[in-house]
């Protein structure tokens, strides 16, 4: 496992990290997430991804019952938790400063935790002002109660507005963005953070790297069951693959799929070191449900090298058309 520093912070995150989204409560109850974060945790993952709206709290809840009964320093891992869905009441929606204490409070006592080390706002709020946002943030640094703040899904306005305002009043900036980054899902990275990156150091911890799963190549030839899209909750990942919008990125998978054959290794892994060879991922967060698919997509660093410059080109050729 390498490491890489999340943006310009001194903290170092595993290069893969796991994620609870979709797993934890829905595919996975205590003891086999708390084999997968084991399997993980000794393969080299250090960083492990949760939020309050993740099964209701219920994510959060079994993850902190699996890292006690894992009995891992504190010292030795990173948890994240983000803030935003934390109810159906009013206090319990949003950005404002009390939710976000409120939150961070519920989420440490889930978590059995006594700080998070990151702290996602997990979409902007257009009903608070930035600066209650971040005001609210450097409250919870300065009490000791999380580490590093950042964003998720934010637009690069809202995110330099958010760095603005913290020079401004001398508040602790954001640290990080959690954006969606795959072989479909490309333009904030490359495009609309390139000034965040070169101007703020600022870090990412990308999720669905495989486009939840379409990129494994699993979906070729239908719908399988005992997969994601097979859950009542998300009916809307099977929705959208089986939309008429997603022809052309199912043959543009079957293409992939191909390539990968080539050179010798499975489409998922040739997905997750297309994500790696960005230099402003921190971190590529995995979902992964059962042992065997983890052991698969941390068995990618193996294959880094095989991403020359004439392999990028030629995936480059395929998702663009």
């Amino acid at each position: 496992m390498n490491y890489r520093r999340l943006g310009k912070t001194g903290l170092k995150v595993s290069e893969l990290s796991y994620g609870s989204w979709v797993t934890f409560s829905f595919q996975l109850k205590l003891d086999d997430a708390t084999n997968m974060m084991k399997l993980a945790y000794d393969q080299g993952i250090n960083f492990f991804d949760n939020a309050e709206a993740y099964a209701s709290g219920r994510s959060e809840m079994i993850m902190g019952d699996a890292i006690k009964n894992l009995g891992w320093s504190r010292d030795s891992f990173v948890i994240s938790s983000k803030v935003f869905w934390g109810g159906d009441r009013p206090t319990q929606r949003g950005l404002s400063h009390k939710h976000i204490i409120d939150a961070c409070n519920n989420a440490l006592k889930r978590l059995n935790l006594d700080y998070l080390d990151l702290y996602f706002c997990h979409r902007p709020d257009p009903e608070t002002p930035i600066e209650e946002t971040v005001r609210a943030m450097h409250t919870l640094v300065m009490q000791g109660k999380i580490c590093y703040w950042g964003t998720s899904e934010w637009s690069c306005g809202e995110i330099e507005e958010a760095y603005s305002v913290a020079r401004k009043l001398n508040l602790t900036p954001p640290s990080m963005e959690q954006p969606e980054y795959n072989m479909f899902e490309r333009e904030k990275m490359e495009k609309d953070y390139l000034p965040l990156f070169e101007n703020e150091g600022l870090g990412t911890t990308i999720w669905s790297p495989l486009s939840s799963g379409l990129l494994t190549g699993k979906y070729i030839d239908g719908m399988p069951s005992g997969t994601r899209t097979s859950l009542e909750s998300y009916k809307f990942i099977k929705d959208r693959f089986e939309s008429e919008d997603y022809k052309n990125k199912h043959e543009q998978v079957k293409q992939l799929h191909d390539l990968a054959k080539e050179i010798g290794i499975p489409l998922v892994q040739m997905a997750l070191c297309w994500c790696l060879k960005n230099k402003n991922v921190s971190t590529v967060i995995l979902g992964a449900s059962q042992p065997e698919q983890l052991k698969q997509n941390i068995d990618s660093l193996d294959h880094l090298d095989l991403l020359d410059d004439g392999i990028m080109e030629r995936i480059e050729s395929i998702i663009k058309k």
